[in-house]
């Protein structure tokens, strides 16, 4: 399942997906994973969570890439329950115009390998409407 938390830049997304995955992490029983484009969140997250900073990687540069750089983590550790994503659209040159490809391959990766997925994406809810309307949505 896919997860999403929508809102212009600046309307706290980020606060609430950090204060999600603490509150995920403190009852989980399953490994969580926190994939942030930069390192300035990673004292605020919980120590028992798996903070990834994307800006370590600079080959991800489209959705094939981070697809599979999404796959090569869950192949690390298969007891991932849950993995957070935090603004979406500052990764792997995702944009609004191709981000409904890239969540339906986070749906057919949720599904096989039984991970959730929370997402973040900087946008007026009109502006991706399609996906909301298939997408449980957090705020």
């Amino acid at each position: 399942m896919v997860k999403i938390m929508v809102g212009r830049k600046g309307s706290g997304k980020t606060k609430k997906m950090i204060d999600a995955a603490n509150d995920h992490v403190r009852d989980s029983h399953g490994s969580t994973i926190f994939i942030n484009n930069d390192k300035r969140l990673t004292r605020e997250l919980n120590y028992r969570m798996r903070v990834v900073c994307a800006e370590d990687y600079q080959h991800l540069g489209n959705i094939d890439e981070f697809t599979g750089f999404i796959l090569g983590i869950i192949s690390s550790d298969h007891d991932i329950d849950t993995i957070f994503i935090d603004s979406i659209t500052k990764h792997a040159n995702i944009s609004l115009d191709n981000i409904s490809v890239f969540i339906d391959r986070l749906d057919a990766i949720s599904k096989q390998y039984e991970v959730e997925f929370i997402i973040s994406v900087s946008a007026e809810a009109e502006e991706i409407k399609g996906i909301l309307e298939t997408h449980e949505v957090l705020n």
